[in-house]
């Protein structure tokens, strides 16, 4: 996986979740809250979902082939979207059954210690493993970028997926002590029903904003604006080009960007030329923007009063739009 793929913080988060489901389960055991029954299955989850994440990177490094000629990038927002419907499934709707039966069959809770202990505990490791994920994405963040904008414009899927689960997992965990400690406090159980159908709606909503996000990735998004910008002027920074035509980008895979234009040249330019002039704004693309693996330029001349497509500035106005 790559670099911008946050594997890192997926093994630290598969960690976290891993020995935090086993102590929940055995907090739920001794305890009978519904609440960190609902807790123990949304680290299962999680738990599940970076093994899904990993496999998906995995998936993605083979081979381009005949019937997928533009390699399997792609893999990485299929495994994405799968976690956000497994998020949804095997997380959000079991906390809500849960919740729901705690609330028509009420129980008090016994040894309420374990269950305070193992969340506090629990706290204190997720908080760890979202440490990671933020200084992972940091890396990739452009500078002055918003973590809204982050989480729903990076390519990479898998460093917002665990950042989503991160901080649902830390909120969740504060519902399910809150619960827990309510219902401890006062006696009665219905808190910790209350608590049960938060993390359960909270669940739902990540996994709703996660499979919006993407599901625009698996149908195929084109380069940011910054990167759209960069490549536009990298095309048109130097005296071989007349101007570009038209322009469409597409990635193939979080760290593969396809690159379609038709570029105006000289009408008296030889092919030779232009070949050599092609190779050059290739090169000057992808030094621009690394991740421009795939370059397609297509050599025209431009006829102003025949062609009514939009010139650069107008396409890249509406590109932005």
């Amino acid at each position: 996986m790559s670099a911008t793929g946050g594997g890192k913080a997926i093994i630290a988060a598969f960690l976290a979740n891993l020995g935090i489901a086993l102590a929940k389960f055995v907090a739920w055991f001794l305890s009978g809250s519904a609440s960190m029954l609902a807790e123990a299955i949304h680290s299962v989850a999680d738990a599940g979902n970076q093994l899904l994440l990993l496999l998906g990177g995995r998936r993605a490094k083979q081979k381009a082939d005949r019937d997928h000629p533009f390699g399997y990038g792609r893999e990485r927002y299929v495994y994405a979207f799968v976690v956000a419907i497994i998020l949804f499934s095997v997380g959000g709707l079991f906390s809500i059954y849960e919740g729901i039966d705690k609330l028509t069959h009420p129980h008090e809770i016994t040894n309420a210690w374990v269950p305070i202990g193992v969340l506090v505990v629990a706290i204190v490791l997720e908080s760890f493993s979202l440490r990671t994920a933020v200084r992972e994405s940091n890396l990739v963040r452009e500078k002055g970028q918003s973590w809204v904008s982050f989480v729903r414009r990076a390519k990479a899927p898998e460093l917002p997926v665990v950042l989503l689960e991160d901080i649902a997992a830390l909120t969740g965990l504060v519902f399910a002590l809150l619960g827990v400690g309510l219902a401890v406090l006062t006696g009665d159980p219905l808190f910790d029903a209350i608590g049960t159908l938060m993390i359960g709606t909270l669940l739902i909503l990540v996994a709703i904003a996660l499979g919006i996000e993407t599901k625009s990735l698996l149908v195929g998004e084109g380069a940011t604006e910054g990167d759209h910008r960069r490549i536009v002027a990298a095309i048109e920074d130097g005296p071989e080009v007349s101007r570009i035509i038209h322009i469409k980008t597409l990635y193939l895979g979080p760290d593969e960007l396809m690159v379609a234009a038709k570029v105006a040249f000289p009408p008296d330019a030889a092919f030779a030329e232009v070949a050599a002039w092609i190779d050059a704004v290739e090169r000057r693309v992808r030094s621009a923007v690394p991740a421009a693996r795939v370059i397609y330029l297509e050599p025209d001349v431009h006829r102003a009063g025949d062609d009514p497509r939009p010139s650069t500035e107008q396409f890249v106005i509406r590109s932005a739009d």
